[in-house]
């Protein structure tokens, strides 16, 4: 910020003052543009930001249980190729009170990146409005009928298609994928909220405001107040409410003080946020029962209208989970603590034959995970770019860690883009070491929850026939008119007649602009008053966030309260999803399966096992290995006519194998190999050229490659010694 070094002339007030008034009506013509723009937009039809051409595949509204959402087919841009035999990726935006299309934002977004890494790309979007009585349940066998059409799309892609889902829309894709697994390749779920009551003291208040709004029941009120219809507009404002520096100041003033810059960008960004759409009150409803307030996601406690429980158990594609330290809407606890109410250990994760990869950004904001181009060219890219590696994992837990590849060594000719990924083991403790709650905490949001249930049959009953009675759909439709969000784009719109002049007026200024010297003094002393306003809101929100907080445990962590609703003080920590015997015994029937098929197969197991074995003193796997593996797959016999699922299912079932009975694979990988010495020399040499893709083998992964070339049985000469923890090659046997 610049500061000022002399007192100020006459002639630095002058240049200030004009420089002042000219932003001025410029700021007044970008708002009479914001307000114009907004009209255009809510008139059309099917409005969206994508920065793509769009080709309609299927209309929701056409299915047996019809509802307001579609899928379209991206058209690449011109440059662009795709090649068919890669996996499709569905993008899928959120219904979270914006119009649909900021994951195809930019030409450096989520498509746009899935596009440039050659991966035939669709979209999910939705129209402004919901078909009369559609669910939530609804939606989801839309989604799944959407990835079937995909699927029959693309008969010869190598993997089902990759699923990303983008805040509130990635708890909808979970819930679809737990319903019908076999549709989907990984899932990668970005900024998306599964444990709703996580958190940490102190940082994350927007948890509590369900609490401290008595629960559900103003979600009821709200919809009977639009006769029906939930106005996504409330869901905007809370997001606007979360930080009131920007929405009062910071974002105009931003504006206002690179008006000769800003305005380009501001009315894109403006053209998604104002894009308000609506909810049927059913459907919000049940987000806000069953999802902010009930938490019952994770913990397995939702059905459908079978009463078919949604478990996310069930979901058998890979899930990378993207989330940010600096999100306070979705913090790294609702995004990653599902994980800990599912399972008791990795080893439970590995027994479900689950893959989950996630990566935490330091300071990126709610909406920059999807709207940032910067996070788009790296956290996306690598994924899009290295989707088949995370398909491939073995299941586990893992982080995935990303290295600027300027600072890679070896192996460099294996790895693409600007950045190498590497997927690094972790436990459930590095996810409790993100912090949480304690039992303490859970059993205040389930006050909370039993309260948000008492308070809502209350109002069902003695109030919602009165509120149903006297608001007609006229009337709701005036209430969404004036609501404030959307008066300030009117208040600057088209229809405002006192508008008119600042058109032609901020053509002249454009004509004669003079912009102030950014030494000017004044300049500093603007940018100071702007920083301390920005202080005062900033020490407002804080202050309001700890009274909140505060008022939160006070009230819900009463002892009187919690035995009048039936939270026992004693319980632990109550939020588990239930165990299945029957999977316990599907698990055994599958351990006695692979024990009995260990010496069946041939070269392809023979290779997958042994890399699987000296793979795991590794620990973790980067894409450098994987581009070696898919080079390997490609060139021999053996591996060339397995597909990406075959191909996955071998590596899986090895790996299953060395789990559970180390000593016995290894005795029976000999009777895998082929008999001719020179097949298996071409097959170990093979072996090492992927494992060596990743830098020098070394330590216990350098030794275990020593016990796999005794098992090859190459002859009196081994392949490989160890020396001072490096693997060195015998030439001889090369």
């Amino acid at each position: 910020m610049p500061k000022p070094t002399s007192i100020p002339t006459f002639a630095d007030a002058y240049a200030y003052s004009l420089d002042a008034w000219q932003r001025s009506v410029l700021f007044l013509d970008v708002m009479r543009e914001r307000g114009a723009q907004y009209e255009e937009h809510r008139t059309q039809t099917a409005p969206n930001v994508l920065e793509f051409e769009v080709e309609l595949i299927r209309d929701g509204r056409t299915l047996a249980r019809p509802v307001n959402y579609a899928l379209v087919k991206i058209v690449p841009p011109e440059g662009v190729a795709v090649d068919l035999s890669k996996r499709p990726f569905v993008v899928v935006d959120p219904r979270a009170g914006h119009g649909p299309g900021i994951g195809g934002f930019k030409a450096d977004s989520e498509i746009g990146v899935a596009l440039k890494a050659g991966h035939p790309c669709y979209f999910i979007g939705f129209l402004p409005d919901p078909v009369p009585g559609q669910t939530i349940e609804d939606i989801a066998l839309a989604e799944a009928n959407f990835l079937e059409t995909v699927i029959a799309r693309h008969p010869s892609a190598d993997g089902k298609p990759c699923v990303i889902g983008n805040c509130q829309a990635g708890w909808a894709v979970m819930i679809v994928a737990a319903l019908r697994p076999e549709l989907f390749g990984p899932i990668i779920i970005a900024g998306a909220p599964l444990s709703y009551w996580a958190g940490v003291k102190g940082q994350n208040p927007m948890r509590y405001s369900g609490g401290l709004l008595g629960g559900s029941w103003l979600t009821a009120l709200t919809g009977d107040l639009g006769a029906g219809i939930f106005d996504g507009a409330w869901l905007v404002q809370n997001f606007e409410n979360q930080n009131p520096a920007n929405t009062l100041w910071t974002k105009q003033y931003n504006l206002y003080s690179k008006i000769d810059t800003e305005a380009a960008r501001y009315l894109g960004f403006e053209r998604w946020w104002g894009g308000h759409v609506t909810l049927n009150a059913e459907e919000m409803q049940f987000i806000v029962d069953e999802l902010f307030v009930g938490n019952k996601l994770a913990a397995g406690e939702i059905r459908t209208s079978d009463g078919t429980a949604i478990d996310l158990r069930n979901v058998n594609s890979p899930i990378v989970v993207f989330c940010s330290k600096g999100d306070n809407i979705t913090p790294p606890q609702q995004a990653l603590d599902w994980i800990l109410d599912l399972y008791d250990s990795v080893d439970e994760i590995r027994a479900y034959g689950q893959t989950i990869v996630y990566t935490v950004h330091e300071t990126i904001g709610h909406l920059g995970i999807f709207v940032s181009a910067g996070v788009a060219r790296k956290e996306h890219d690598e994924f899009a770019s290295n989707i088949d590696l995370i398909d491939v994992l073995p299941p586990g837990l893992y982080e995935a860690v990303l290295t600027p590849a300027g600072e890679v060594a070896e192996g460099r000719e294996f790895a693409s883009g600007e950045w190498l990924m590497r997927c690094e083991p972790r436990t459930l403790d590095d996810i409790r070491a993100l912090g949480g709650n304690d039992a303490e905490d859970e059993r205040r949001f389930a006050t909370a929850a039993k309260l948000s249930e008492v308070n809502l049959a209350l109002y069902r009953t003695y109030l919602q026939p009165a509120v149903k009675a006297a608001v007609t759909p006229s009337v709701a439709a005036a209430m969404r008119n004036l609501h404030p969000l959307r008066l300030q784009y009117a208040l600057f719109g088209p229809d405002n007649p006192f508008m008119d002049w600042a058109r032609a007026l901020a053509e002249q200024v454009r004509e004669t602009r003079e912009p102030v010297a950014p030494e000017n003094p004044f300049v500093a002393w603007q940018e100071a008053l702007s920083q301390q306003i920005v202080d005062g809101f900033e020490g407002w929100r804080r202050t309001a966030e700890y009274l909140s907080e505060q008022s939160f445990h006070a009230i819900y962590g009463s002892p009187t309260l919690q035995a009048a609703l039936g939270i026992d003080a004693r319980a632990g920590k109550p939020r588990k999803a239930a165990k299945s015997l029957l999977h316990q015994e599907l698990v055994e029937a599958r351990i006695g399966e692979l024990r009995s098929r260990m010496e069946q197969g041939g070269t392809c197991e023979g290779l997958a096992r042994a890399l699987t074995f000296v793979g795991m003193a590794r620990g973790g796997a980067d894409e450098r290995g994987f581009e070696a593996v898919r080079r390997l797959r490609q060139a021999r016999p053996e591996t060339r006519q397995l597909d990406l699922a075959a191909f996955k299912a071998v590596m899986r079932e090895q790996y299953f194998m060395l789990l559970i009975d180390e000593d016995a694979a290894l005795a029976a990988l000999p009777a895998l190999l082929p008999e001719a010495m020179e097949e298996r020399r071409s097959a170990f040499a093979a072996l090492r050229e992927v494992l060596e893709a990743s830098g020098a083998v070394k330590g216990e992964a350098a030794e275990r490659l020593q016990r796999v070339a005794t098992l090859f049985r190459l002859g009196s000469e081994p392949p490989v010694s160890i020396t001072a923890g490096k693997t060195v090659r015998n030439r001889k046997a090369s």
